[in-house]
């Protein structure tokens, strides 16, 4: 089996090593991929245009008949949005992931409000402005703190938590006035600020079928203490205890199935990952945040490093309509950080050395692996052919190609041990700028010190 995943960053390197581990796939490639992915076990990179100018994907399904790829995972939203699994799909090439009309979910906030509002889909009061005055006065008549976010694609980062109204009116200002998110920005959604404990729940659905994947919960925040602005993620961890089974169970009825019967019922099935990032409130009552299209970043890394069932036997029996309802897990937790590049998430550094890697698979600590994101090798290629004289050197130096650089991913008997063991090998990595966060599972690890602290009767 020979398997094309569209990507660059932590998630598909997650993916493609998670595939290329089942003995049926013989080769997987990654388009354009990272230095991880070029130095993984049956693993290849390729240069294919997936997001930019090429609107009908043609280099990727030229590619797909040209190599005999048995199927296509997509991993980030931008091309999911601009249609390449219709592409795909109209080429006769199977291809996982939801259609353009459903990535809408995750390509436009306000559609994704009015979907939850005509539904019955619990989530925060909302309003959509085009014009910066009106939003403020809307700021002012609600007060803070508001939440403001940038109504199309923005990487992750075009969500800004106001603690005032002058911070929301900023916001306001650099979407609206400023274009700081481009196209992204030109309307703004601003809800109510919900309290409660976030968590992220995804899963795979087959058009009918819904196989849930392990909870887990993402931390936006750039620094410790979940403060700084928002990011795409600082890390991740799973299981996430705030999902209880009352929560999934919760989720599973008002949440997940609406959107799979909403979807079957305007005659455009889901199919693929869906995400749904969650505030639970102190009733235990789920509320959707937003919608992914996609796996999450960097919540694949370590729900990946827990799967033990096949991820490509997964999307295989996803793409024949015939998801089961359970996939195999291992029952420790793990919990991954991300290295992230000096001034992200405002900017990102390119071209620093990386020192300290260990192997990609290290045999001396099976438990912690590093999935590769924002990298590329120090001479520029990052990315090699598919020529077979180019095998790769794994003498090359890498260096740093993006905000976020690597997630460190540690599986343990406990989320502290798990941490720990991940900020081991996150320590021993340097490079000039690198930042991240060494509280990552805070709240997991607070709930099992409450839970095992003595008790006097």
């Amino acid at each position: 089996m020979n398997i094309l995943v569209i990507g660059a960053g932590g998630r598909e390197h997650a993916l493609a090593w998670q595939c290329a581990k089942d003995d049926k796939v013989q080769q997987v490639y990654v388009a354009p991929g990272n230095a991880g992915t070029a130095l993984e076990t049956k693993c290849q990179n390729v240069i294919l245009d997936v997001t930019g100018d090429d609107s009908d994907h043609s280099s990727v399904i030229n590619f797909c008949k040209n190599n005999a790829i048995d199927m296509v995972i997509v991993g980030p939203e931008a091309p999911l949005v601009n249609g390449i699994i219709d592409a795909c799909r109209d080429a006769g090439i199977k291809a996982w992931g939801p259609t353009a009309y459903c990535a809408q979910l995750e390509g436009s906030k306000t559609f994704a409000k009015e979907f939850m509002i005509e539904h019955n889909i619990p989530t925060a009061a909302y309003q959509g402005f085009t014009d910066a005055a009106s939003a403020k006065d809307y700021v002012k008549e609600q007060g803070a703190p508001i939440v403001i976010k940038a109504d199309g694609l923005a990487a992750g980062k075009g969500v800004i938590v106001a603690e005032t109204t002058e911070q929301a009116n900023a916001a306001i200002d650099d979407m609206l006035a400023d274009n700081k998110f481009g196209d992204a920005g030109s309307r703004v959604v601003i809800e109510q600020c919900l309290v409660g404990e976030e968590a992220s729940f995804i899963c795979m659905i087959d058009g009918d079928n819904i196989l849930p994947m392990a909870t887990s919960q993402d931390h936006k925040r750039a620094f410790e203490g979940d403060t700084g602005p928002n990011t795409g993620g600082m890390g991740a961890y799973s299981p996430a205890p705030v999902v209880t089974q009352e929560v999934h169970d919760k989720v599973m009825t008002q949440v997940i199935q609406p959107v799979v019967d909403a979807m079957n019922a305007a005659g455009h099935p889901y199919t693929g990952f869906l995400y749904a990032g969650l505030m639970i409130d102190e009733s235990s009552d789920p509320y959707v945040i937003e919608f992914n299209c996609r796996f999450g970043d960097p919540e694949t890394q370590p729900i990946l490093m827990r799967l033990q069932s096949s991820m490509a036997d997964l999307v295989n029996q996803g793409l024949k309509g015939q998801l089961p309802k359970q996939a195999q897990w291992d029952p420790r937790p793990a919990l991954g950080i991300v290295i992230a590049s000096e001034g992200y998430p405002e900017s990102s550094s390119k071209g620093d050395v990386i020192a300290g890697l260990p192997e990609l698979t290290d045999k001396s600590n099976p438990s912690v692996k590093v999935f590769h994101a924002g990298t590329a090798f120090a001479d520029g290629q990052k990315v090699d052919s598919l020529d077979a004289d180019s095998a790769v050197d794994e003498d090359k130096e890498i260096v740093t190609d993006g905000g976020r650089v690597l997630c460190v991913t540690a599986l343990a008997n406990t989320i502290l041990d798990a941490q720990q063991a991940a900020l081991t090998v996150t320590g021993a990595i340097s490079f000039d700028g690198a930042q991240y966060r060494r509280d990552i599972g805070h709240h997991a690890i607070t709930r099992d010190m409450i839970n095992s602290a003595p008790t006097n009767h």
